[in-house]
């Protein structure tokens, strides 16, 4: 049901009651604005004059609207903030917003035209009930940023309308540069200065990649749509994703995949950690604003889907997190010396904006030159010095409720200096989970798992691979790739050289698994002696799966030669009794793959299904020479089965 009840007509009781006036006779967009300052504190309400833009420009910016897009958590389907987009740009006739921003670049009205559109998407935001528990994304052309005191004015304007500046974030293109470092840095102070949110949108294929994660110190990266597009299907852009959000997750930065439209990306998005997603999945952009909703409840039956199938730690690490009451952002100096002065125990305190969205963590460390300096606390005080919070906070890695307690770990061994993780649950903070607490969720999770695993290679056992197979089989909108893997030849090669021998084989092969099949989606497991189990969720592509496998057998069979006697190398077989008590050639060990991949949607197939259709394989595989056989379930039936692959 939407919950966004006031329309475009409505308004607020806090707005301004002198309107910005659109005036396309006289050539002016009008808008009262405040003398321009360096310190935010002293923005003043007193006029400068008006925005003077072209007779043309300010008539298209009487007349353009702005659409808005969703941005949901990708959990909860919670709506987390909106983008603005410029919606009938195509009545002026431009082709694209970038060709109407670089036609008033040109005609030298870029600056302007851009504040005022800001200006518009602002009002309209502000009009939406429910907007103070949003952020609203703008765009802004880099140029424009780059030019004066652009934050200033922008400053102002989100105030006129009583909104925090931390509910606004500014979405930096990579598209153009920013220019040198040092413009950079002074783009990033001015806004972070007036107490902006900061985005690199288009993050990936834009003018300066990492060198503008490096330089710009943003909260939140915009994933460009190519890397989503078919994200599920291919594996190349998938390896691409999860390193860009591991970046991301080290440097504490919120990661938003745009573009996102197929169930499937969807779906691999949450497999990688992805927390927040916008695109046609969610919601097409609209200009009317009571057809959003505050929680899409498709994103979020989809969230709850994965969860039911995912081994979640939630339950280890909710028992851990210690709960720190965190300091909002626009808390004074003087009040945050006082928490510390009355929490003796305390070193640091995360911080949080007004939608309780961690920002980072403040550190006592960081404040003892004016906690200990002889005139620290008039220094403080000063408010013409502009000493504010946010220019203490440091960023810490942040981690949602149901990232797995492996990945929180690998951020937190990455990040030297940090004090521990931020918990998070719908994007809010949670908790805090310290060093100490985090070893103890690693501790309690080894402890369940030993209870169901392998006492020789350590991977999961029959139990496991019993309950991750039930939820595959139920999970009939997702694709997956189910592999069983048994040795050729193992019996002969163990009464051969022995038991001791025979382990080494088996731990050799558990090593090369874990080496070559340890990613996103992927899951490991030993049957029991011989017999090996993997399994992939959400690959569309089967092919790969099947050569990653192929590849995996060869090197094993290559290595697993040097577990034999010069004599049965050379011959390339060894002599010993088979069942039937007769003497015969046993060629050296290798290892057979049955491979069924289970398509998405599909129909429903029992467990019993399941194992008549891998033993059909495992036969077949037997006798394939290249040792692999595959079948694709499409329906109620397999297809393909008995085909072997190259």
């Amino acid at each position: 049901m939407p919950i966004f009840g006031r329309t475009g007509d409505d308004r607020m009781q806090h707005v301004a009651p002198v309107a910005p006036q659109f005036s396309p006779a006289a050539g002016t967009y009008s808008s009262e604005t405040p003398e321009i300052s360096e310190n935010p504190s002293s923005l003043s309400t007193t006029a400068w004059p008006s925005v003077r833009l072209p007779g043309q420009w300010a008539s298209v910016v009487a007349q353009l609207e702005h659409a808005f897009q969703p941005i949901a958590n990708t959990q909860s389907g919670l709506t987390f903030g909106l983008e603005a987009l410029m919606h009938n740009y195509k009545d002026f006739g431009f082709g694209s917003p970038e060709d109407l921003l670089e036609a008033a670049h040109t005609d030298g009205a870029l600056v302007d035209l851009e504040l005022a559109l800001c200006e518009k998407a602002i009002a309209k935001f502000a009009r939406i009930e429910d907007h103070a528990n949003l952020k609203l994304f703008l765009n802004m052309d880099n140029r424009a940023l780059n030019a004066g005191p652009t934050a200033a004015r922008l400053h102002y304007l989100v105030r006129r309308f009583g909104l925090p500046a931390n509910a606004v974030v500014i979405e930096v293109s990579e598209r153009h540069s920013l220019g040198t470092p040092g413009e950079v840095s002074a783009v990033h102070r001015a806004l972070r200065r007036h107490g902006f949110s900061l985005a690199i949108d288009d993050f990936g294929i834009g003018y300066s990649g990492l060198q503008m994660l490096y330089a710009f110190d943003s909260d939140i990266i915009k994933i460009d749509r190519f890397f989503l597009h078919g994200v599920a299907a291919d594996a190349k852009k998938r390896l691409f994703l999860s390193q860009m959000v591991s970046v991301a997750r080290l440097l504490g930065i919120l990661v938003v995949a745009e573009g996102v439209e197929a169930e499937a990306d969807f779906l691999t998005c949450l497999d990688i950690g992805v927390e927040l997603v916008q695109g046609f999945l969610i919601q097409r952009p609209t200009a009317g604003t009571s057809t959003l909703e505050r929680r899409y409840t498709h994103i979020q039956d989809m969230g709850r889907k994965w969860k039911r199938r995912k081994d979640s730690d939630e339950w280890i690490i909710r028992e851990q997190i210690d709960y720190i009451e965190p300091v909002k952002i626009d808390t004074g100096l003087l009040k945050l010396f006082e928490s510390f002065r009355t929490n003796k125990a305390a070193t640091f305190f995360p911080v949080v904006d007004a939608m309780r969205v961690p920002v980072g963590i403040v550190r006592e460390q960081d404040l003892k030159d004016y906690t200990y300096a002889h005139y620290g606390r008039s220094l403080i005080e000063n408010r013409s010095l502009g000493r504010r919070l946010h220019q203490f906070v440091v960023k810490c890695p942040i981690a949602d409720i149901n990232t797995d307690a492996e990945k929180i770990l690998q951020n937190f061994a990455a990040e030297k200096a940090s004090e521990g993780i931020i918990i998070v649950e719908d994007m809010k903070y949670i908790g805090f989970l310290s060093a100490d607490a985090l070893l103890r969720v690693l501790n309690d999770k080894k402890i369940a798992a030993a209870r169901d695993q392998s006492p020789l290679t350590k991977l999961p056992g029959n139990g496991a691979i019993h309950d991750y197979v039930g939820r595959a089989l139920e999970d009939v909108e997702r694709p997956y790739t189910l592999c069983y893997l048994d040795f050729d030849n193992f019996k002969p090669f163990n009464d051969r050289y022995g038991f001791r021998v025979g382990d080494r084989a088996i731990l050799m092969f558990s090593e090369m698994m874990q080496k070559t099949l340890s990613f996103d989606g992927a899951f490991i497991g030993h049957v029991g002696g011989d017999d090996f189990f993997f399994a992939l969720a959400g690959w569309q592509d089967t092919e790969g799966p099947t050569a990653i496998i192929k590849k995996l057998i060869d090197t094993f069979t290559q290595e697993a030669a040097s577990l034999y006697d010069d004599e049965a190398r050379h011959q390339g077989y060894i002599v010993a009794t088979d069942r039937l008590g007769e003497q015969r050639h046993f060629p050296l060990l290798s290892v057979s793959a049955a491979i069924l991949n289970l398509s998405a949607p599909r129909g429903v197939m029992s467990a019993d299904d399941l194992s008549h259709q891998i033993a059909t394989l495992k036969h077949e595989a037997k006798h394939s020479p290249e040792r692999i056989c595959s079948s694709t379930l499409t329906g109620l039936a397999a297809e393909g089965a008995g085909e072997s692959v190259a």
